[in-house]
């Protein structure tokens, strides 16, 4: 399995996330090349190398003269749809700026689509986003994580005045996602660099268990004397055997939930596996009671949040919901392993959970216990238990 690990230890931008993964090895020229494909005028960025306390890493730069063109979330998604990029950039370009149009929204008490960006909405920031889009799925990455972000101290001067660190936005987008303190009087994670973060991550905290295969690194344009002020990216491979070491780590995922009363069985049973198949972690109905004394069904998919916007699609599609909810939450998982127990009618895997290297539960391969069923003509639950007591010598 293909890891990717940020280390953010002053704070995160889209240009030094782009930086980074481009110091990685993610060829710069492609980069370019898929950019240039947005419907806008003369793109004109440059990389160059950069020291930060005698670390050398690679700097991105966007020379756009746009004197902060003011766009509205509808207007940079119209840009993103109308260009020639692959589907998938445009999902998570999409999916990155909705966060942060969702963010301003609710700071300014509007809708997200009549949100008017400004810092962000200049065409530096949608090549960062995009770019960094673009960066992410060439690299073909099966896992993202980070570490927390840290948010830094300060004021900073905006279109809308002065405004203390870190910004409304910055705070509104990174809830749930664990940050650190930091006492550089600056800005160091941006509204771009957050939602960038906040949208491919599915955890935060140290390094899983992976063995590193590249570094990158990408320099902030501060030059801070307190410490580097650098995002380290870490590309790595885990064995699938190991993979559930993820599992050591809270991972942030997604919840979307909607309450239905007017839809047949025949559609909730292909609802379900439209949501799989389109990348649901988990998905299931509850009964409930609703409005009018109605009963019904609240249909809860699990997801992480770079799917968010094709499940959405499943469920306004597929069913006869109009409005879903969603809200953040944290998975604790334990660590997996498959095992082999011989019995008097053949060989069973077991799914045995582990908690700090200890088993706490043995779970029978049901296929497994069904074959031997059928083929030796025995109860079923005459092979589980035959399981059970092998598991127990």
């Amino acid at each position: 399995m293909n890891i990717l690990y940020f280390d953010c230890p002053t704070g995160i931008s889209g240009d030094m996330c782009l930086a980074a993964l481009i110091d990685l090895g993610v060829d710069f020229k492609m980069i370019v090349r898929e950019l240039k494909k947005l419907p806008v005028d003369k793109i004109d960025v440059k990389i160059g190398k950069e020291v930060r306390h005698s670390i050398t890493a690679t700097s991105f730069r966007v020379n756009i003269k746009e004197s902060h063109h003011h766009r509205t979330f509808k207007d940079i998604r119209k840009i993103i749809k109308e260009s020639s990029l692959s589907a998938d950039v445009k999902e998570l370009s999409a999916s990155i700026f909705k966060i942060i149009a969702e963010a301003e929204g609710k700071i300014h008490g509007i809708a997200a689509d009549e949100v008017h960006f400004h810092e962000v909405g200049a065409m530096d920031s949608i090549i960062d986003i995009v770019g960094a889009a673009i960066a992410i799925k060439s690299l073909r990455i099966d896992k993202v994580y980070a570490s927390p972000i840290p948010l830094g101290s300060g004021w900073a001067d905006t279109m809308h005045g002065r405004i203390p660190i870190p910004a409304p936005a910055t705070v509104e987008i990174l809830k749930g996602v664990p940050v650190a303190g930091s006492t550089i009087p600056f800005e160091l994670t941006t509204p771009t660099g957050a939602a960038i973060i906040k949208t491919i991550a599915s955890g935060f905290g140290p390094m899983p268990q992976m063995t590193i295969e590249k570094t990158g690194y990408g320099a902030g344009k501060k030059d801070f004397k307190e410490s580097a002020n650098l995002v380290r990216v870490f590309l790595g491979k885990t064995e699938e055997a190991t993979a559930d070491e993820e599992c050591k780590t809270a991972q942030r995922l997604l919840m979307m939930e909607t309450n239905i009363d007017d839809m047949s069985p025949q559609l909730a049973g292909y609802l379900m596996e439209r949501l799989f198949a389109n990348g649901a972690l988990d998905v299931f109905y509850t009964s409930v009671q609703m409005k009018k004394s109605r009963p019904g069904i609240l249909l809860s998919v699990l997801t992480e949040e770079s799917k968010k916007e094709a499940l959405l699609d499943v469920i306004f599609n597929e069913s006869t919901s109009i409005g879903v909810r969603t809200h953040y939450v944290e998975r604790h998982c334990l660590e997996r392993k498959i095992l082999k127990v011989k019995t008097p009618f053949g060989t069973v895997r077991v799914k045995a959970s582990l908690r700090d290297g200890k088993v706490v539960n043995n779970q029978p391969e049901y296929e497994d216990c069904k074959a031997l069923a059928e083929k030796k003509k025995v109860p079923l639950k005459k092979v589980m238990d035959a399981v059970k007591a092998a598991l127990e010598k």
